[in-house]
């Protein structure tokens, strides 16, 4: 039961928050360059830097800028980046075979930047969609989404990103039991150490738009995602979905998108205290980033206050696009 506190005027709430060193003393969350993941997109070609018009400030890039954006990271502080491909309708197949290909652009972008940036943690993505002629996280056959299937091409392109270098593996395509598949896989390929990271909680959303843009699949997607994404009206499904990753191996769970998704932020930490992240989304980045450019609301505040909210609500770290904007900010830069 929480101790009752005495009435006003013997309690004036207001006493700490007079000044901003006060203030400073007795916050309960703080934000450092630590919790942050950084996104990037690679795609072919060289001395690329693309603009993606629906995330302002965002590009897609060439593995050698790829590795200036790590070195940049890096010199930030920024501990991680986490490694998107482009890829073109006409690099796009029903077999997806190009997602486990070792020469992919993500691979190839995971063995340049660890050898120019060896102090980088590297996330990669794992899911269909990049690779798949369909849009989608997974195989289609006559319209269905083919679960089994897709896991065990899952795991071929976990196991790809591993030999290429990845310190952590990011199962984003919500198929069930690929979590116990990818961690035995790895474990059996003396890549014990690899991490996984796995989208948990991962909603059918609205949210997504410019991601999409961004890796190419917006033309390429038929149909939708609600058959193995998420119903954003459930909670208690993602408590189930996160204590299944968490017995099948996963060492870190998600919830994704971030913002609107609070509310299982809380409940996954205080129900299972295991490490929790959370994906502030390409839709969520671009609102903020377009209101500020209107002049209706002050970027950098804006930017971290909607990370402050990921942090109050039991976050142990972000992804997000700000994330160099973030690291300039803390360090007065």
């Amino acid at each position: 039961m929480r101790p009752t506190q005495a009435s006003f005027p013997a309690t004036r709430l207001r006493r700490v928050r007079q000044s901003p060193s006060i203030r400073k003393m007795v916050s309960e969350n703080v934000i450092t360059v630590n919790d942050l993941i950084w996104p990037v997109f690679v795609r072919s070609g060289e001395k690329i830097e693309e603009p993606i018009p629906s995330m302002p400030g965002v590009m897609r890039r060439s593995v050698d800028k790829v590795v200036e954006a790590a070195r940049e990271a890096a010199d930030l502080g920024i501990p991680a980046i986490c490694i998107f491909p482009y890829t073109s309708i006409e690099e796009r197949t029903t077999d997806c075979v190009g997602a486990w290909n070792p020469e992919n652009h993500a691979n190839r972008a995971i063995r340049a930047v660890k050898t120019a940036v060896p102090e980088i943690v590297i996330m990669t993505d794992v899911a269909l969609d990049t690779y798949n002629i369909n849009g989608h996280d997974g195989f289609v056959e006559n319209g269905k989404i083919i679960n089994d299937l897709t896991s065990e091409a899952l795991v071929k392109m976990a196991l790809a990103q591993a030999d290429a270098g990845s310190d952590i593996i990011g199962p984003s395509d919500m198929m069930d039991g690929r979590i116990g598949a990818i961690r035995s896989a790895l474990e059996n390929s003396k890549h014990q150490d690899v991490m996984i990271l796995s989208y948990a909680a991962k909603y059918a959303s609205g949210f997504y738009g410019p991601f999409r843009d961004a890796v190419g699949a917006s033309d390429a997607l038929t149909g939708d995602k609600k058959t193995y994404q998420m119903d954003p009206a459930n909670s208690d499904e993602a408590i189930r979905l996160v204590e299944r990753d968490l017995t099948e191996g996963a060492d870190m769970v998600m919830v994704k998108p971030g913002m609107p998704y609070l509310d299982i932020c809380r409940r996954v930490k205080d129900t299972f205290g295991a490490p929790t992240f959370a994906y502030q989304v390409s839709g969520e980045y671009a609102m903020i980033t377009a209101a500020s450019q209107n002049g209706w609301i002050e970027h950098d505040k804006v930017m971290m206050e909607s990370l402050m909210a990921f942090k109050r609500a039991g976050c142990d770290g972000i992804l997000t696009y700000f994330a160099p904007a973030v690291a300039r900010f803390l360090n007065n830069l």
